[in-house]
This record gives C-alpha cells, sequence and structure tokens, in this order.
C-alpha cells in the first residue's frame, strides 16, 4: 500500500539542476530497501522556491525538501522515509518557536500569504499524467459547460467574473468574448499567448510545465463560448520542456475523446495545434502574433479592426495568454462570485509573479490581488540579500518601470501600477539594490528593447535606438544636461506616436528612472560618477594608504601592470591612465585597502 508520494520538480530550473537524475536515484534507493510499493517517485511542476532548487515535496507529510543533491538522497530515503524521521538540515518547512513542531509548508513565510488559482496542479500532480489531472476535477468545467450552460451563459459568467487579461494590459476578458461571440460565422478560432519573452519572467512557461491540461480545458471552453471549433497554442521553441508536455497533453485529450469531434457526446467539436515561434519579443503583440501563425513575419498591424473581429486567416479571434486561461477553468467550476471574492473590486482574483533580482527568494508567487510590493518583497521574498538597502522594483519587463520605497505599500492591481508609472505585465518583478545604477537598469532595458524592435514603424525602429545612444554616453561619462533633456523629450515622443503598443511602452523605463532617480542621472553627466559603482568608463580605483599592507598581492594580479609600489616598504597606487578597470585588484587584496568609486 503507498505511503509516500515524493514529487520532485521538473520545471525548467530544477530540471537544469539535475532533478531528472535525482529521480532515477530515488528509485534506485527506494527499491534497494524494499519499499518500492509504499513510496512512489514523480515528476511534477514548478514547486515555486526556484533560487533554492532542485525541490522535492514530500506528501503526505508536505514537507518540502531544498537544494537537494545527488549524495543526500540516500539520507533521505533512510531517515524519512524508512525510520520517519525528517531530515531538518534539508527542509523549507518553518517550526514552531515553542513547540518546535514542523510547520505545515504553506504555513511557512514564503506560501502562507500566497494564493494558488492560475497554479493550481503545480508542484501537485504529475503534469503527463491526464489520469492525475482529471483525478483533480480536470476536464470537470468543460463538461459543466457543455452540457448545462450555453455559449453566452458562459460569457456571462466570465464578465461577471471581472478576470482581466493577465497578459499585460489588463484588458476585461468576458468583454473579449462577447464580442467575438457576436461576431457572424461558425469560422472563428481562439488562440492562446505562450510567447512570454520579458527578461526574467517565467510565470506562463511555468504554468504550462506543471499543468498543461488547464490550458487546453481552458481554450476548449474558450471555443464553445464564442462558437470556434480550432485553437492554435503559440508557443517559443525555447521552451522545449513545456512544448513537449503540451504535445504529450493534447495526445492524451484527443485520445479521452476531451479533444477532437464531439466532446462528451454534446455535438462540439474542438481541436488544438501547436505553433512555434521563434523568440521574437514583438510576437506577444497580439497582431504580430497572428501574423506569425499564419506563416508572415511577425509584425504589428494598426487597429481597428480588432482580432474578435479580424482575426487569424481574418476571422473573429480571442486571443488570451496562458495565465488568463489558467484562471477559468476555476471560474467555471466554483462560481463567477468565488472569484471576485478575492482581491479588489476592480482587479479581482490573483496574479503570478516570476519574482527575481536581488532578492533571498527568488521564485514563483502567486497572491491576491491587493496584496503590497512590501508583503511580497520583503514577508515573501525575503527582502535583499546580505543586508543590502533595497533601492527599486521593476514590473512589468520593458514595458514597465521602476517603483521605490515610497510606493511599496501600493496595493498591487492593473490600474494602480498604471497611476504609478509602471504596470503588470506579463508578471516579471525585479528587485534592485543598493549596488544597481539605475541609468544602467534603463540601458539594459534600451538595449533589449533596440534588438526586439520589428522595425516597422520609425518612432521605434529609429527612435529607440537614439535613446539607446543617449544612455550609452551617459555611461559612457560623454553626457551633458542637454542630453537629459533630449532624453526626456525623445521618450514622449516615442510613446505618443509609435505604431503598437510595445514601441509606446518601450520608453516607460527611462522615464521611471528619471522620474525616481533624476539624482543618479546628474551625478552621471555633472559629477562624471556612478554612485552605484557599475558603469566602468565612471569608475576610479584608489588604494587607501593607511590600509595598504605593502604586500604587493594587487600589483601581481593586474595585467596591465597599472599598479606600483615596493614591497614592504612602499605603500601601492594605482596609475589611471594604464588601468583597464577589471576589478583583478579588488578580489586580491585580502585587506579591503582598494576603494573603487
Amino acid at each position: 500500500m503507498e505511503r509516500i508520494q515524493v514529487m520532485v520538480c521538473a520545471g525548467t530550473g530544477c530540471t537544469i539542476g539535475n532533478s531528472g537524475e535525482l529521480i532515477e536515484l530515488f528509485k534506485e534507493e527506494i527499491h534497494s530497501i524494499g519499499l518500492q510499493d509504499e513510496v512512489s517517485v514523480l515528476k511534477t511542476g514548478c514547486l515555486g522556491l526556484c533560487g533554492f532548487g532542485p525541490n522535492i515535496c514530500i506528501y503526505p507529510d508536505n514537507i518540502i525538501y531544498k537544494s537537494v543533491k545527488p549524495e543526500d538522497v540516500k539520507e533521505i530515503v533512510m531517515e524519512h522515509f524508512y525510520k520517519g524521521r525528517p531530515v531538518t538540515r534539508l527542509m523549507l518547512n518553518e517550526s514552531d518557536e515553542v513547540s518546535k513542531e514542523i510547520l505545515d509548508i504553506n504555513h511557512t513565510k514564503f506560501y502562507e500569504k500566497q494564493k494558488r488559482i492560475a497554479l493550481h496542479n503545480c508542484g501537485v500532480i504529475d503534469p503527463e499524467n491526464v489520469e492525475e489531472y482529471i483525478g483533480k476535477d480536470g476536464y470537470a468545467a468543460l463538461g459543466k459547460a457543455l452540457t448545462e450552460m450555453s455559449p453566452q451563459e458562459v460569457v456571462d459568467e466570465i464578465k461577471a467574473s471581472g478576470l482581466r487579461g493577465r497578459g499585460g494590459g489588463g484588458f476585461p476578458t468576458g468583454i473579449k468574448w462577447q464580442a467575438a461571440l457576436n461576431q457572424p460565422g461558425d469560422e472563428k478560432y481562439v488562440i492562446c499567448n505562450a510567447d512570454e519573452g520579458d527578461p526574467g519572467a517565467f510565470m506562463d512557461r511555468s504554468i504550462l510545465e506543471g499543468n498543461p491540461h488547464s490550458i487546453l480545458e481552458a481554450m476548449a471552453i474558450a471555443g464553445y463560448a464564442i462558437g470556434a471549433h480550432h485553437g492554435y497554442i503559440y508557443i517559443r521553441a525555447e521552451y522545449p520542456i513545456a512544448v513537449e508536455r503540451l504535445e504529450t497533453a493534447i495526445s492524451q485529450a484527443k485520445e479521452l475523446g476531451l479533444l477532437g469531434d464531439n466532446i462528451f457526446g454534446t455535438g462540439f467539436d474542438f481541436d488544438l495545434e501547436i505553433r512555434l515561434g521563434a523568440g521574437a519579443f514583438v510576437c506577444g503583440e497580439e497582431t504580430a502574433l497572428i501574423q506569425s501563425i499564419q506563416g508572415e513575419r511577425g509584425m504589428p498591424i494598426p487597429k481597428p479592426p480588432f482580432p474578435a473581429e479580424r482575426g487569424v486567416w481574418g476571422k473573429p479571434t480571442i486571443i488570451n495568454n496562458v495565465e488568463t486561461y489558467a484562471n477559468l477553468t476555476q471560474i467555471i467550476l466554483n462560481g463567477a462570485d468565488w472569484f471576485k471574492s478575492i482581491g479588489t473590486e476592480t482587479s479581482p482574483g490573483t496574479k503570478v509573479f516570476a519574482l527575481g533580482g536581488k532578492i533571498t527568494n527568488t521564485g514563483l508567487v502567486e497572491v491576491p490581488m491587493g496584496t503590497t510590493l512590501r508583503e511580497i518583497i520583503y514577508e515573501i521574498g525575503g527582502g535583499c540579500p546580505n543586508r543590502k538597502e533595497f533601492k527599486a522594483v521593476q514590473t512589468g519587463g520593458p514595458s514597465g518601470g521602476c517603483l521605490t520605497e515610497e510606493q511599496l505599500d501600493t496595493p498591487i492591481g492593473f490600474d494602480e501600477l498604471i497611476k504609478l508609472g509602471s504596470m503588470m505585465g506579463s508578471g516579471g518583478m525585479i528587485v534592485l539594490d543598493e549596488d544597481n545604477c539605475m541609468v544602467d537598469v534603463a540601458r539594459f532595458y534600451m538595449d533589449f528593447i533596440v534588438d526586439e524592435s520589428c522595425g516597422k514603424c520609425t518612432p521605434c525602429r529609429v527612435g529607440t535606438k537614439r535613446l539607446l545612444e543617449i544612455l550609452e554616453k551617459i555611461c559612457n561619462g560623454e553626457g551633458t544636461l542637454d542630453l537629459l533633456d533630449e532624453l526626456e523629450t525623445l521618450s514622449h515622443t516615442i510613446k505618443d506616436t509609435a505604431l503598437c503598443g510595445l514601441g509606446q511602452s518601450a520608453p516607460n523605463p527611462v522615464l521611471s528612472t528619471l522620474e525616481h532617480f533624476k539624482d543618479e542621472y546628474i551625478a552621471h553627466v555633472v559629477d562624471k560618477k556612478c554612485p552605484a559603482g557599475i558603469c566602468k568608463a565612471l569608475l576610479e580605483y584608489k588604494v587607501n594608504a593607511e590600509k595598504c599592507r605593502k604586500c604587493g598581492l594587487c600589483a601581481r594580479q593586474c595585467p596591465v601592470s597599472a599598479i606600483s609600489g615596493a614591497v614592504g616598504k612602499e605603500a601601492y597606487h594605482i596609475d589611471m591612465e594604464k588601468c583597464i578597470k577589471c576589478g583583478n585588484c579588488i578580489k586580491a587584496c585580502h585587506f579591503e585597502a582598494i576603494e573603487r568609486k
């Protein structure tokens, strides 16, 4: 009789960390002591705390072991599975301060304030086993929609829920569906936008890797709601694990009659196919995505007409991203009122964030809307590591903006973030600390935008390149106050004149850093200093004579012989004319005698 399940994270991060090897080792060790009938080992989706992977979860104990190495496997098997004693040194779980009792993982700081709706089943089931998905009420929402609800009733339920698109703009999903339903004709399409391309974002990929059937089911419901019989999942080829699990899920669903002809004997037909993207950021824009599906170059086209009126193959089409679809089955099963009871009045439900950057607990976080940025960064994320001071958080990726300490108590919502000059975006959340240069951050995002611009409209093709050139001049110590004015003017011009949403939001990182960190820009152009010590051209290396031990270690590590002195006699000196600012001297000095300013 099975008494323990070992769920090994098989998301991209943990897979890179050799979680596949852990699965085989667990099976070998369990078999070696004859527990194969009592302990099963399964792969699962992302458990959330990616920074400590590979992670494994033990059910029904609800214990998570973090940073598990091959040499830890035997100890876990012998101590926990055989002797019943959890290996405390590897546990993510916390203990009660008084009783010392091991707390359920859901009562730890990282998970306690989270609520999984879009991420339901991730880390709980084997994503490649449709029976496990069905065992967790999988395809029950599709059955309910097809047998108990009319298409209009499905659309009305989604409208009543207040669900807003989780892909960026936050447009009401039900209104989009209603527009497509109202269009005449019997040839319509459903598209899932899985072209997640923001730097540091991995929310949609993790859902597809951990719970692919939820997306298939939701797309079938969407097809029934608007009268579509065919759907496309547009996903970048850079996500091989997600693609493989989608292919497996589609095959399983077709075999069971959950996709294809006459689903549940209702006469409703719906089929899906995968279209691979080449990783172009612009194809996240819905009209560019449609062009790509049709085999054309992925470039935005003017709206209207909107896709709900004229989309793929010129037919009415609805496009939602992965996270939006991941909420749908739960809304159909639990009702619109249930969904609206979570979050805020204008932003119901939850939001998934990829928490990264200078943060202790890097990973995947799903919280109710209305949760403050401070709660996410400090209570869930654990704050900045190494006692560094928080500086800013970038939300919305290249299309978003930086928010400061003064704005951390803002409840998260689509409208609230836009008011602050940022945006929700797909859900990337990059934390920055005192060691980050905000001018360099703006330069990084602009470099990304220039590289990813489709080049169709002049404001984006040329304007963003000019912005990048100005930022590079500032970082190289060639900036002036006039250039700062030009930077701001050009940003507003691009924002007002670019063709698509991506181009219009491209200057946001520049504008937000100018607004909140103008002093850093001034320091770069007036003082020719980088306060954070990041911009290489503005750095100076200096030996503190009082701290110098005259050992000569720094000089021996200098590749250009820019450091002179006499061992045991004379403090060392750096010739900035020769110095290439490689930093080898700082690494070599054991006495912190070399300062970088």
